[in-house]
């Protein structure tokens, strides 16, 4: 295969889904603490309905993540497609889901609306943290692996980064003076 059509196939690795997979295990990690607090600090009402909130964003980020491994699995020209439309559906989601509970007894509606909003901000904001903006590994940063010598480099397999040279090492030249007229 040529490198160009190399370039115009999606990669198996899916980075969205990869950040979405983190972003619900990280929101699933508070939703119990959130919970509670909000149980001990106004009512169960109160609680139920930012449980449930969360879990509408959550599924939310993992919806848009799994349909743009979805549309780069078949095209890459269908992803900007699949991402409006894959929005337009998720907020149309989030309305059917709030909509059919509104006058359920449970629900306390300002605390599940700002419980929404909150929580794909909050989410987004928390995720920067852990999200490598390279090429070279896109999705999650890699952690830190011990090579055999010892050290620690960065990277999910066992060799550096392209242009990594430990220290004391200098670069060899490419194409030596074989023989020299003196």
């Amino acid at each position: 295969m040529s490198a160009l059509g190399a370039l115009g196939r999606p990669s198996d690795e899916a980075p969205g889904a990869e950040v979405a997979r983190d972003m619900a295990r990280r929101g699933l990690m508070i939703l119990p603490v959130v919970m509670l607090t909000a149980w001990l600090v106004a009512s169960g009402p109160v609680a139920l309905s930012i449980a449930y909130a969360m879990i509408i964003v959550l599924a939310n980020f993992l919806l848009s993540a799994y349909l743009l491994k979805w549309a780069a699995s078949i095209s890459l020209g269908l992803i900007p497609s699949v991402a409006l439309g894959g929005y337009a559906m998720r907020l149309g989601l989030i309305f059917v889901a709030v909509w059919t509970i509104r006058d359920m007894s449970w629900v306390r509606m300002i605390p599940l609306g700002i419980t929404i909003i909150a929580t794909h901000l909050g989410l987004l904001a928390w995720e920067l943290r852990y999200i490598s903006a390279s090429f070279a590994h896109p999705g999650l940063k890699p952690s830190p692996v011990a090579n055999a010598t010892g050290g620690r480099m960065r990277g999910r397999g066992s060799r550096p980064a392209a242009g990594y040279r430990p220290a004391g090492v200098t670069r060899q030249q490419s194409n030596p003076v074989v023989g020299s007229n003196e």
